[in-house]
């Protein structure tokens, strides 16, 4: 289905789209994002685009992790990121 991204800029719904590829029970580091959109040196934008995500479950920004493996940021707090990766995690052993 198309989603109604009509007032994000073109970064931004790069940014996102990428992000919806990302499998569930994965991540990917906000590097990866960047480098996927053609944009290697855009890490932190990258990383300020997930924060305006306007439909956080649909696009799962809580996939998107530094490279060193920290969380980094989300916009429902880095307690729920962690809840969201953890279940995810847990479902996804169950279901091998």
């Amino acid at each position: 289905d198309e989603l109604d991204l009509s007032q994000a800029t073109t970064f931004q719904r790069e940014v996102w789209e990428i992000t919806r590829l990302i499998p569930y029970g994965e991540t990917r580091s906000y590097t990866w994002v960047a480098e996927q959109i053609g944009k290697p040196g855009a890490v932190r934008a990258v990383g300020q685009a997930l924060a305006r995500n306007p439909l956080p479950i649909i696009i799962p920004c809580h996939r998107v992790v530094a490279s060193d493996g920290k969380l980094g940021g989300y916009s429902g707090g880095l307690e729920m990121k962690k809840y969201l990766l953890y279940l995810e995690a847990s479902t996804a052993l169950i279901a091998t």
